[in-house]
């Protein structure tokens, strides 16, 4: 996995992240849902070995099947806040209403209350590593989504600060089946 002075210098800039603190991705990942797995391996690939991928890296036509399920937000630092950019047809459903250019915290006040949700954005934010999470959702989703799958990857244009997060999500019913 990609390693990078960046990282461990947010972390220990940035304290705590609460049970995110010290997370790394899993090694065995063959449990993943395949389009959560194809983005994390994607932005693996298009890291260059000495920094993270920039938005510049990220090639929209490479990942066109997973475009309805991906949400990505632009990273603010001063205060540290999230503004959606773009949300797949599948995330604006799961949602029930279209978030593009709103803030996240607007769009999710439960979530920045949620400890879970809140460290976890500011873990792949100030550390600049990515993150994947299967189980309940953490805010409001349409009431037949009882289990969500994510993966949240950081960009960095400026090699230094993480810029921008997309993440994948699938969501399952109460049989375990992707919807």
């Amino acid at each position: 996995m990609l390693q990078l002075v960046l990282a461990s210098q947010a972390r220990r800039d940035a304290g705590e992240f609460g049970i995110w603190t010290g997370y790394t991705i899993p090694d065995d990942r063959g449990g993943w849902h395949p389009l959560v797995r194809r983005l994390y391996d994607y932005w693996l690939s298009i890291a260059r070995p000495d920094r993270l991928p920039g938005r510049r890296d990220l090639t929209p036509e490479d990942i066109a099947p997973l475009w309805s399920h991906v949400w990505m937000v632009d990273v603010s630092h001063d205060p540290l806040r999230y503004r959606y950019r773009v949300c797949g047809t599948e995330v604006v459903r799961s949602l029930g209403r279209e978030v593009t250019g709103r803030w996240f915290d607007e769009v999710h006040p439960e979530a920045t209350a949620n400890p879970h949700a809140r460290d976890r954005l500011r873990f792949t934010a100030m550390t600049g590593c990515p993150t994947w999470r299967r189980g309940p959702p953490l805010w409001n989703r349409h009431p037949d989504q009882r289990t969500i799958e994510t993966c949240i990857v950081p960009l960095v244009d400026d090699g230094r600060r993480v810029d921008k997060m997309i993440g994948v999500a699938i969501a399952y019913d109460a049989t375990g089946r992707p919807i």
